[in-house]
C-alpha cells in the first residue's frame, strides 16, 4: 500500500472525496485548512488501485500550479483487513511515475556515474587478466551500466523522447569510457588468451543470447515488481562490462581478432537487454497517461521495437556465419 498525499486549494475537498469514493478508498484524512488557502489531504491505496487513483488526481489537479501530488511507502498497516490477510505478502507493482522517477535517475551522467564505471572498469580488468571469478563479480556489483539501459527502455515504452536522448548518451559514456580504460589498460599490461575468463568473453553464440535477454527481463521485472535491483545489476553487468573491458584489453594488445568477438558479444547483449526489458515493461501495461501520449507512445514503441528486433536478427546471422567460417 501507499499514502498518496494531495495539498491543493481547500475548495478541492468534495473532489477528493469524490474520487476517494468512486475508487473505494476507505481511509481518507483531511488536515486544516492552510494561510494560503490549501488544504492536504491523505489516502491510503492498495497496491491496485494506487495507477488509477494517480492518473485521476493528474487529470483533476494536472493543471494547478499550486497542487502537490506526493507518494508516500507504507511498511505496515494494522490491523489488517480481511482483503489483506486472504492475499497473503504481495510484491509492490511499481506505478508509472515511480518508475520514471527511479530510471530517470539511473540515467544521469554525472560524475558519481564516470566514477563508478572507471573503478569498475579498472576491477574488472584485473580479474580479467588474473583470471580470477571473485574480482570480476566485485567489479559487477559496482558497475553503474543498468540505468541507463533500463531507461532507454522504459522511454521508447513511453515515447519519451528527452529521456531516449538521455539514456542513450549516458550509456555510450559508459561503454565507451569502459572500452578506452581497457584499451589503454591493454597497451599497458600484456594481455593474452591465457586466461579463461578472457577466452570466454571472446566466443559468443547462441546461449549468449539467451543469457542477455534474461538479464534485461530480470532487470525490468526488478523494476516492476520490487526484486533485488542490485542482484539484477549484477546480471546485467554480466551482459555488458565484461565483454567490454575484454574487447578493450584485446585491442590494446593488438589481438583484433579475438577482440572482434568481444565486441559482438556486446553488441549483441546490449540489444538484447534493451529489447527484454522493453518487452517486459509493455506486458506490464506500462504506458503513457493521456491518450494523446498513447498515440504517439505506440506508434514509436513498435518503431524502436522493430529496430532493436532487426539489430538482433542481423548480430544472429552475423554470428552464425562466424560460427561457420570457424568450422570451416
Amino acid at each position: 500500500m501507499r499514502i498518496i498525499e494531495v495539498i491543493t486549494d481547500a475548495g478541492n475537498l468534495d473532489t477528493i472525496k469524490g474520487l476517494a469514493s468512486q475508487h473505494e478508498i476507505a481511509d481518507l484524512w483531511c488536515g486544516a485548512s492552510m494561510p494560503d488557502g490549501r488544504q492536504a489531504f491523505r489516502l491510503l491505496v492498495s497496491d491496485d488501485a494506487r495507477q488509477k487513483v494517480l492518473d485521476s488526481l493528474q487529470h483533476l489537479l494536472g493543471s494547478s500550479e499550486t497542487s502537490r501530488i506526493i507518494v508516500q511507502p507504507v511498511d505496515v498497516v494494522l490491523p489488517k483487513s480481511g482483503a489483506q490477510q486472504q492475499a497473503g505478502p504481495q510484491r509492490v507493482a511499481a506505478t508509472r511515475e515511480e518508475l520514471y522517477q527511479t530510471v530517470e535517475q539511473g540515467a544521469r551522467l554525472d560524475r558519481n556515474f564516470l566514477i563508478l564505471t572507471v573503478l569498475s572498469t579498472v576491477v574488472a580488468a584485473v580479474g580479467l587478466i588474473e583470471d580470477n571469478v571473485a574480482v570480476i563479480i566485485g567489479a559487477m556489483v559496482i558497475a553503474p551500466l543498468l540505468g541507463p539501459n533500463m531507461a532507454l527502455a522504459l522511454a521508447s515504452s513511453l515515447g519519451d523522447s528527452d529521456l531516449i536522448r538521455k539514456a542513450l548518451r549516458t550509456s555510450f559514456a559508459g561503454i565507451g569510457l569502459a572500452g578506452v580504460l581497457g584499451i589503454l589498460m591493454g597497451m599497458t599490461w600484456a594481455v593474452g588468451l591465457e586466461s579463461a575468463e578472457i577466452r570466454s568473453r571472446t566466443d559468443v553464440g547462441l546461449d549468449s543470447v539467451a543469457l542477455a535477454l534474461a538479464s534485461g527481463a530480470a532487470a525490468a521485472l526488478s523494476l516492476t515488481t520490487g526484486l533485488s535491483s542490485t542482484l539484477v545489476g549484477v546480471m546485467v553487468a554480466v551482459a555488458l562490462l565484461p565483454p567490454t573491458v575484454t574487447a578493450g584489453l584485446l585491442a590494446g594488445s593488438g589481438l583484433y581478432a579475438p577482440a572482434f568477438g568481444a565486441t559482438l558479444l556486446l553488441a549483441v547483449n546490449v540489444v538484447c537487454v534493451i529489447l527484454s526489458s522493453k518487452l517486459v515493461f509493455l506486458a506490464k501495461g506500462v504506458r503513457p497517461r493521456t491518450w494523446l501520449e498513447k498515440r504517439k507512445a505506440h506508434q514509436s514503441s513498435w518503431l524502436y521495437g522493430l529496430f532493436w528486433a532487426v539489430l538482433l536478427a542481423l548480430l544472429m546471422v552475423l554470428i552464425l556465419l562466424r560460427e561457420q567460417h570457424r568450422l570451416a
